[in-house]
């Protein structure tokens, strides 16, 4: 890559995370071409595993066919792909093949499905053993289809996959990753990367960066403002450049972006929180608004952008992650998804999952989307620039550290940022239609 990489994350609007077994090529198609059209680069879309390994020894040759039509699609309109295997987690759900599940573990805090029907239980130990051995025939058959595929920019292990299961040692997750990388790269000679998390930074999930990022050619990593109990509020600017330092801190690789976002606040009404809450923790109460706001009947039941500060906040984020280092970043996600998809999961209790998108559930765009494409046009070149890692600790001390370590290390960061003093023609405050010239 020479690049600063920018991309999307992709489900169809009309069948979102159904995408495999509703299978609509047309509306796919389309979807690339206008994606292409906006300039961004990459298109990282997901392989539902119950999809595409029905049970743990069959994988569905229809849907190979149907990773390589999507494959084709993206080489039409010039676009490279991260195709992103055994999903796994996905917006607040784990979506389950039933031959993996647990029948002696209950459901982590997300729920799991099988199908269409929420099940009990939840998945096996998949960093070892027989679910091992199976992401392995299904990670090699995806390698033999996209062998030498031109639309194939990296293959993702998975869609924070941690949500799925913790490992039981950081041994086991580290053997996954290498086990999996070697079988992707022996069939397809494609660079291999991950989709770890903020929380994989922030929490005690037992992994770590060191180890699980070691085969892979560049980390990967995913935040939102939104989610993060350490920001300063839902329009920070510097998480997720913050978690690109961590990760690259702990990781020694360089980091490409592939998440970052914010939900849109509904038509006509006022974020209701700074932050979305994470399973298991309390909505934010009207008693910690303003008296002001808490009277108002505009309100979003969640934390969300405008239209217009979404702008904003992509053009800093944006910056800040080119600035210091970063080798691209990928919006989540394409679209708002159809109004007749609010009663099924995730969203029937995650709404604002249904509004990330840069296109509206109508088809039309939100001014996110000329952000992103006045964005693209510039084409900069990745810098080389450590983003202020060296004032984030050591990786040991750092996990041994929570919860306070992650708020130090963030203030030292800030911090640092901020001794800098952001240089005047700083391209995050130049309105989008002003900066063609820099390129």
């Amino acid at each position: 890559m020479k690049k600063f990489l920018l991309g999307i994350n992709y489900w169809p609007r009309t069948s979102a995370m159904s995408m495999w077994t509703r299978f609509d090529l047309g509306e796919i198609d389309e979807d690339f071409a206008r994606i292409a059209a906006l300039g961004l680069s990459t298109v990282r879309f997901f392989l539902r595993w119950d999809a595409f390994a029905p049970s743990l020894e069959t994988i569905d040759p229809l849907m190979l066919d149907r990773f390589e039509a999507v494959l084709a699609s993206a080489q039409r309109y010039g676009l490279t792909t991260m195709p992103t295997l055994f999903s796994g987690h996905m917006s607040g759900v784990n979506w389950l093949p039933e031959w993996t599940l647990d029948r002696h573990s209950p459901p982590n805090r997300f729920r799991s499905y099988v199908g269409e029907r929420e099940v009990p239980y939840g998945i096996g130990d998949f960093y070892v053993g027989p679910l091992l051995d199976a992401q392995r025939r299904l990670a090699r058959a995806l390698g033999e289809r996209g062998r030498e595929h031109p639309a194939i920019l990296a293959w993702d292990l998975g869609n924070e996959f941690s949500n799925l299961r913790q490992p039981t040692s950081e041994k086991d997750a580290a053997q996954w990753s290498q086990t999996l990388t070697n079988d992707l790269r022996e069939t397809s000679r494609h660079e291999v990367t991950g989709g770890i998390h903020g929380e994989d930074v922030t929490r005690e999930n037992i992994l770590r960066p060191s180890s699980i990022c070691e085969p892979w050619s560049f980390a990967t990593m995913h935040g939102y403002s939104v989610y993060s109990d350490f920001a300063r509020n839902r329009l920070d600017a510097d998480v997720v450049p913050f978690l690109a330092a961590v990760t690259r801190r702990f990781s020694g690789k360089r980091v490409l972006f592939s998440e970052f976002g914010n939900p849109t606040c509904p038509p006509g009404s006022i974020p209701g929180s700074d932050r979305v809450p994470l399973p298991g923790e309390e909505s934010p109460s009207s008693a910690s608004r303003s008296e002001d706001s808490s009277a108002r009947s505009d309100f979003a039941p969640y934390a969300c952008l405008t239209e217009e500060e979404m702008v904003v906040y992509a053009r800093q984020v944006l910056h800040h992650l080119h600035a210091r280092g970063a080798l691209g970043a990928f919006w989540w996600c394409w679209t708002d998804y159809a109004d007749v998809l609010r009663e099924n999961p995730p969203f029937d209790r995650a709404p604002h999952e249904l509004s990330f998108g840069i296109i509206r559930s109508d088809g039309s765009e939100k001014p996110i989307a000329r952000e992103l494409a006045a964005f693209a046009v510039m084409r900069q070149n990745i810098l080389d620039t450590d983003n202020g890692k060296n004032v984030i600790f050591d990786e040991a001390p750092y996990y041994k550290g929570f919860p306070n370590s992650v708020a130090q290390a963030y203030s030292a960061y800030c911090a640092y940022h901020l001794s800098k003093k952001i240089n005047k023609t700083d391209p995050s405050r130049i309105p989008s239609r002003d900066r063609t010239a820099l390129s």
